[in-house]
């Protein structure tokens, strides 16, 4: 395994613990998710260097689409959560309550 592939996998491995393991507010697993995105997105770049193939891939730019649209979704969700319940505390969301 070279080092480029422990820096993205590390990087990955990290952002998914931080959002396995700090969830109290909305907006730190909002950046969680995004930094989970971001390595990937950065691993899916260098993926045709790595092969060292000639054909550009149109893979890591729709990904990096997908991860503007997930922002803007997570931005949206939580400004509504913070105007209807005053926080964005995530033990303070019931889901079974409309």
């Amino acid at each position: 395994m070279t080092y480029l592939h422990l820096s993205f996998l590390s990087a990955f491995t990290l952002s998914s613990l931080g959002l396995a393991f700090h969830r109290t507010h909305l907006i730190s697993a909002l950046l969680c998710l995004e930094s989970m995105m971001l390595s990937m997105y950065i691993a899916l770049a260098m993926w045709p260097i790595q092969t060292q193939t000639t054909s550009p891939t149109l893979l890591p730019v729709l990904m990096l689409t997908f991860s503007a649209c997930e922002a803007g979704t997570g931005l949206a969700l939580l400004v509504a959560s913070t105007r209807t319940h005053g926080s964005d505390h995530l033990h303070n969301f019931n889901l079974l309550q409309c």
